[in-house]
């Protein structure tokens, strides 16, 4: 299914077979609430999360065509349009709206401005999107859309028969049991840890206990796995002894030191680093995004006279400027209530305007070429961040006031940015197998405003939980926080810190430029997953480069396309069932029902017992895989 000039979908635009139907809505709807949930744990837990559109597809294929006997292809495919988008609307609101937490201008998360600002940046991202469909879906050869290429060949080959709900059902049975186990029982430890001194140096080590994590090292294959692992590596095992005890902790226990050492220094190497990534992504892609920009103004032109084809049938421009202005309106209304002061509302809402429509382009076209996976969403976060702050500051607006409305401009373009990606992915998945995009289009806005509407109360049960910032240590929104913070004066940051984390992020990217990518090798140095190792406790690296490994095993013995590989579908199931039973615990926490066993086991046998089962169920991943 390759972009050709006579290119044919699999379903013909002559032909019309059921597929903006009832079932389909609902199923979507509800896929994307649960699969936003899953990613809304995940995200806050490992600072990432993973793509829904091929869970849901399989899942939807399993349910209309293999229970209800009556499902079509474009049917599933509206199914993974609108669950995708309770992925994307989780991701941009916890990198940014946590925040609002962790730096005290909230001290619990209000209801309904979390969800209209998920709303907003849902129908930015699709409308802003809307233009760039033909020009970058269709008409530009050098993107590929690799996750909606595979999701449509997973459509396809479910279509002509395919079964592969199999691994995702399995996984997502063993994950939920695992986590239960882990969290709930407490047979085991969630995380195997411990520290040494050696000439008064603390050493840490430790590895989380998750079957999420493994899955999310095989989806990103070993050669991420290994940078972030790297980045940890650096953090916890190289500068942190360097550091050495601070004064007045001289007779703290170890682990005390070192992880103090890691809150106050050590983590902020990453956040200079992760400052140079972001930047840096946004200048390598200067071509891609000018590119971008300018098809913006060549996406409402047709040919006159033309009769339109069903797959080219998009929203209209009427129903797009009717729901820009509708956003406008809530927009100023919300950032109104949040600073108390209209003027800074307005300006607010003019900033969030513009960051989201430049950042929807970008994101849009970004994907195209690097996959939503490698979408440095962050990087493009912290850049309308940056300029935020600064333009607000040039206007004379600082305080709580505007420290709440840059985060709030923050959140609204990195939804916005998240889902113009997802979007487009679902574009080309619809445009191979032959959908209507207005649908589609429809569809995203349902999903993502569905999932707007439950995120928040997700996020307050997290909360409540685990403690997000805390127990979840939500790496993304800590970094906002502590740059907005810093920015107007509320707060102090390690600058000899940072500024390391600068100039270790230049050299890896000069090292890539000049060395690696001169000599094509297929091992290239990226600075975000890095600066994420180097931010993230070490713990959670070593599980995603455990699933790293298992994947680097499969693809030494046979190649397998992502979209038919079981052990993708597999650990899709492993990140669902474990970040819905995150969830379910939380929910046992918050109600007070203890179901813990651990009193009666000692610290020694929880460990050995925890790290069997890490590496039983990383075994289990490969045998799956191995089956192709």
């Amino acid at each position: 299914m390759k972009n050709k000039d006579n290119f044919q979908p699999f379903v013909p635009a002559e032909k019309k077979i059921p597929e903006f139907t009832f079932q389909a809505v609902l199923l979507g709807v509800v896929l994307a609430i649960v699969l936003g949930a899953a990613n809304t744990y995940l995200g806050l837990y490992a600072g990432m999360t993973v793509s829904a559109s091929i869970p849901a597809a399989v899942i939807s294929m399993a349910i209309l065509r293999g229970l209800l006997k009556r499902g079509t292809i474009l049917e599933n495919n509206i199914v993974q349009t609108i669950a995708s988008a309770g992925q994307s609307v989780a991701s941009g609101i916890i990198f940014t709206i946590p925040a609002l937490l962790i730096i005290g201008a909230w001290s619990n998360f209000h209801y309904w401005q979390t969800t209209l600002m998920g709303i907003c940046g849902v129908l930015l991202g699709v409308i802003f999107m809307i233009p760039l469909r033909r020009a970058l879906i269709i008409e530009e050869k050098e993107l590929t859309y690799p996750e909606g290429v595979a999701c449509g060949e997973v459509l396809v080959a479910g279509e002509k028969g395919g079964s592969q709900f199999k691994p995702i059902f399995a996984g997502l049975i063993f994950g939920a049991v695992f986590k239960f186990v882990v969290s709930g029982f407490k047979v085991c430890s969630e995380t195997v840890e411990g520290v040494i001194g050696i000439a008064t140096k603390p050493f840490y080590f430790g590895a989380d206990v998750s079957m999420a994590l493994v899955g999310v090292g095989y989806i990103v294959n070993f050669d991420i796995a290994i940078l972030i692992f790297l980045g940890g590596v650096v953090g916890w095992i190289l500068v942190i002894p360097m550091l050495g005890i601070p004064a007045g902790m001289e007779a703290a226990p170890l682990m005390e030191i070192a992880r103090t050492l890691w809150k106050t220094q050590a983590r902020y190497i990453g956040v200079g680093a992760m400052l140079v990534g972001g930047v840096w992504s946004i200048i390598a892609m200067r071509e891609g995004i000018l590119k971008g920009l300018t098809h913006i103004t060549k996406g409402f032109k047709g040919k006159d006279g033309a009769i339109v084809k069903r797959t080219e049938y998009d929203l209209g421009i009427i129903p797009i400027l009717i729901i820009f202005i509708i956003t406008l309106v809530i927009m100023i209304l919300l950032y109104n209530h949040l600073t108390l002061n209209l003027g800074l509302g307005i300006t607010g809402t003019f900033i969030m305007a513009i960051c989201a429509f430049v950042f929807v382009a970008v994101s849009s076209y970004m994907v195209g070429l690097i996959g939503s996976s490698n979408n440095p969403v962050s990087g493009m976060t912290i850049c309308a961040l940056l300029f935020t702050a600064a333009l607000l500051l040039v206007l004379g607006f600082t305080g709580d006031s505007a420290i709440v409305s840059t985060l709030g401009i923050a959140g609204v373009v990195c939804v916005a940015a998240t889902v113009g990606g997802d979007v487009s992915q679902d574009l080309k998945t619809g445009y191979l197998v032959g959908a209507t995009p207005k649908f589609q289009q429809i569809g995203m806005m349902i999903g993502g405003v569905s999932s707007a509407f439950f995120i928040p109360l997700i996020l307050t049960l997290l909360h409540k939980a685990y403690g997000i910032g805390t127990g979840l240590k939500a790496p993304q929104a800590n970094l906002f926080a502590n740059i907005t913070k810093a920015i107007f004066g509320g707060g102090e940051m390690p600058k000899d810190m940072i500024l390391y984390g600068v100039i270790g992020a230049i050299v890896c990217i000069i090292f890539d430029r000049l060395v690696l990518k001169k000599r094509n090798s297929k091992f290239r140095i990226y600075v975000m997953p890095i600066a994420i190792g180097i931010y993230l406790p070490v713990s959670l690296s070593v599980p995603i480069l455990i699933g790293g490994i298992v994947r680097l095993l499969i693809n030494k013995k046979h190649s397998v396309d992502e979209s038919r590989d079981s052990g993708i579908l597999y650990s899709s199931g492993l990140i669902a069932g474990e970040s819905l039973m995150g969830i379910m615990v939380a929910l046992l926490l918050f109600l007070k029902i203890n179901v813990s066993v651990s009193s009666y086991m000692g610290a020694s046998a929880m460990a050995t017992i925890s790290l069997l089962a890490l590496f039983t169920g990383a075994f289990l991943l490969w045998k799956t895989a191995n089956k192709g």
